[in-house]
């Protein structure tokens, strides 16, 4: 079998689809992607489309290899989410050939069912009772809220009580029996996670979800030691190389993302490093169908695994494709009481409705960009 031929395909909102095809008529599929900026990833897949075209598709650790260290340059974000996408899409091969689901290629099920979470708030939180009593009466029993919009570099009183505030808010509907997680999106200085972090530890979140940059990773020691809850980070981290000084500054909760941090290939040995440092695996995945296909079939595969993020009605999809509108097929990625079933089909479990990928429109999705009340540049 050989792969003959690598079509990508921007489709709404904001992602970027692979399809691998064999001349054997086997097809997979992939989601590489770099939110704002997919237009580049597409290019980095075309040009690494110029090496796997002729090749065994069942080869996957080699071309993984040879895609990541085959150029003198290697690593960061476009780079290693092109090979994600490809990796998805090669493993989604291998399971069709041999009539198996990824998971049982990775050495079997550990559990029948992963817990996700889904989104409340916004990327400026707002109306967050209302937004968690919905997702409880859903069945969920587990959110993650943005804790803020734009921050000052040392917060005000204010902020942070608007902080606990509307932390409390979904504590409060939430109960005591389902969890409340709190992204900073990176969004806060070293002295304002000093303040804001300790301000929300009363109310027990599950994690606080990257307090500072990925630059500051190094600075991570003092936070994770000063707080009683789990540290979390990953999204922006690329490989197991950029995971290493994270867990051993401490961090419980790794969040490697599929469609970025090299596909499952890399992802499963992040997982694995990660355990080693009895930290739990939560993968980060505010994507589309392929990219949480692809997340559910290591997590059913891993360990260490705590929690999954999907992005059903999240609030980048508003007006816009939702998760389920590019499958066939919604059952396999349906939510019962919190979580999705493992389910034996072949590949990634899903079937792509290939027709409704190639009608989409093209988009050129940007991420904001905020400024300070004096005009400096703040993180999103």
């Amino acid at each position: 079998m050989k792969i003959e031929r690598i079509e990508t395909f921007l489709v709404p909102p904001r992602w970027l689809f692979c399809r691998v095809q064999t001349d054997e008529g086997l097809v997979g599929w992939g989601e590489p992607v770099v939110e704002g900026r997919a237009e580049v990833v597409r290019a980095a897949v075309d040009v690494l489309a110029e090496y796997l075209i002729g090749e065994d598709p069942l080869r996957i650790e080699h071309h993984w290899q040879v895609l990541t260290k085959g150029g003198f340059y290697r690593g960061g974000p476009v780079l290693s989410s092109a090979v994600a996408g490809i990796d998805q899409a090669l493993w989604d091969i291998a399971g069709k050939a041999y009539g198996a689901p990824v998971h049982a290629l990775l050495g079997g099920p550990l559990r029948d069912r992963a817990r996700v979470y889904a989104w409340v708030g916004g990327d400026d939180p707002s109306e967050i009772a209302d937004g968690v009593t919905a997702h409880v009466e859903a069945g969920m029993t587990a959110v993650k809220m943005n804790a803020s919009g734009r921050l000052s570099p040392v917060p005000t009183p204010a902020e942070v009580d608007a902080i606990v505030e509307r932390v409390a808010a979904a504590r409060a509907a939430l109960g005591d029996h389902r969890d409340v997680a709190i992204d900073m999106h990176g969004r806060a200085s070293l002295p304002a996670a000093r303040i804001i972090l300790p301000a929300v530890a009363p109310l027990r979140p599950l994690l606080v979800e990257e307090p500072l940059v990925p630059e500051q990773t190094h600075l991570l020691g003092d936070l994770v030691r000063s707080v009683p809850f789990p540290v979390a980070t990953g999204e922006r981290l690329y490989d197991r190389a950029g995971f290493l000084p994270a867990l051993q500054a401490g961090v419980a909760v790794v969040q490697p993302d599929l469609s970025h941090a090299g596909g499952i290939s890399e992802v499963r040995r992040i997982a694995s490093l990660a355990e080693t440092y009895g930290a739990l695996f939560a993968p980060h995945c505010p994507l589309g169908p392929i990219a949480l296909a692809a997340s559910l079939q290591v997590a059913f595969a891993t360990p260490n695994f705590l929690i999954q993020e999907q992005s059903m009605g999240i609030h980048y999809h508003r007006g816009s494709a939702d998760l389920l509108d590019y499958v066939a097929d919604p059952a396999p990625l349906r939510i019962v009481d919190g979580h999705i079933a493992r389910n034996d089909a072949p590949g990634l479990g899903i079937t792509i409705d290939e027709q409704a990928v190639r009608r989409a429109s093209e988009h050129a999705w940007r991420n904001p960009v905020w400024r300070h009340d004096d005009g400096s540049f703040a993180e999103w």
